[in-house]
C-alpha cells in the first residue's frame, strides 16, 4: 500500500493525480471526508484516490475540480492517467488514436473498442481476467472521448458480419451494442460498414488492422497479436494496407444497406422472444 507521506507525484500520471487532490484539497482545509460529502462519494473514496490506490473517474474529477478551483486541472489529467492505465504495449495506440485526423479499422470478430459499448467492453476484457474489471472497462471507455474533442477524427469501420453473430456478453448486451451502432446513422464523422458473408475469400483474411492518418505526419498501421501491438510506418506495409482496406469498402455493404442488416440481426436474433401469452422469455 503506498503511504501518502511518500507519494511520488514523478511515479506516475495516477500518483500525480493523486498528489495534486491532496495539494488542493489541504489548501482548501478541507477533510477527505468533508470533500467526499461536496463531490458525493465517501471519504475513504478520496483517500484511494489520493494514494494512488483507486482511479478517478471523469464526474469525480470534474466536480471535484468545482470544489476546489482547480481551474479543470484534474479533469485533463484524467484523460492522462487513464491512457496510462491501458496494457504498455497499447498506449502507443492510444496515443495514435488521439492524434489521428482519421481512422479506418477492419475488425474481424468484434467490434472495435472505440465503438464498445460499456457492457460488451466488460465482457470482452473479462473472457478470461476477471481482475480489476471495472477499472479496466473504465480505461478502455475513457479512449471513446476522442470523438468529444472539438475536431474529432473522421473514423471508417468495416465489420465483419461474424462479429455481429458472436453473441458476447448475452442477448442483452448485444442488442445494446448493436443498437448503439445504429446510433451512428447520420453521423458524417463515424461511419460502419458490415463485411458480408456473401463476399466469400476478401482481402482482410489475413486479420483485423487499423490505418491511422495525420494531419501532417505518414500514414500508420497496426495490427495486434496476443498481448502485443505491432505499429509500423513502413512505406510498403502501409500501402499494401491501405490497398486490402480499398479493396474490403468495395465489398462491403454500403453505409445504409449495412445499418439495415444490424438492425435486423438485431431484432431478429437479439429481439425479445415472446411465448402465447405476450410474456417476454428473453
Amino acid at each position: 500500500m503506498t503511504h501518502i507521506n511518500t507519494l511520488d507525484p514523478g511515479a506516475s500520471p495516477l500518483d500525480y493525480y493523486g498528489f495534486e487532490l491532496r495539494r488542493y484539497r489541504e489548501s482548501a482545509g478541507l477533510t477527505q471526508k468533508q470533500l467526499g460529502g461536496i463531490v458525493y462519494c465517501t471519504g475513504s473514496l478520496v483517500g484511494q484516490i489520493e494514494t494512488a490506490r483507486k482511479l478517478p473517474t471523469l464526474q469525480f474529477s470534474e466536480r471535484a475540480d468545482v470544489a476546489l478551483g482547480t481551474g479543470g486541472l484534474l479533469s485533463r489529467l484524467h484523460e492522462l492517467v487513464m491512457r496510462s492505465q491501458l496494457p504498455a504495449w497499447f498506449q502507443q495506440v492510444a496515443e495514435l488514436e488521439a492524434r489521428a485526423t482519421e481512422i479506418c479499422t477492419f475488425q474481424m470478430g468484434m467490434v472495435h473498442g472505440l465503438l464498445q459499448t460499456p457492457a460488451y467492453a466488460r465482457a470482452v476484457l473479462g473472457a478470461l481476467d476477471q481482475t480489476d474489471l471495472d477499472d479496466r472497462t473504465a480505461v478502455r471507455l475513457a479512449r471513446q472521448r476522442i470523438f468529444e474533442k472539438e475536431e474529432p477524427p473522421v473514423f471508417w469501420t468495416i465489420l465483419s458480419e461474424a462479429a455481429l453473430y458472436q453473441e458476447i456478453g448475452g442477448p442483452d448486451t448485444m442488442r445494446g451494442q448493436l443498437a448503439h451502432l445504429l446510433a451512428f446513422e447520420g453521423n458524417p464523422r463515424v461511419n460502419i460498414q458490415v463485411l458480408p458473408f456473401s463476399v466469400g475469400a476478401h482481402a482482410g483474411l489475413t486479420g483485423s488492422f487499423n490505418l491511422y492518418r495525420f494531419a501532417s505526419d505518414p500514414d500508420i498501421v497496426y495490427m495486434e497479436g496476443y498481448g502485443s501491438g505491432h505499429p509500423t510506418a513502413n512505406p510498403d506495409t502501409v500501402k499494401n494496407c491501405s490497398l486490402r482496406y480499398d479493396h474490403l469498402q468495395a465489398a462491403a455493404l454500403s453505409l445504409r444497406d449495412s445499418a439495415e442488416l444490424i438492425r435486423r440481426v438485431m431484432e431478429e436474433r437479439y429481439g425479445e422472444q415472446r411465448d402465447r401469452d405476450g410474456d417476454s422469455v428473453a
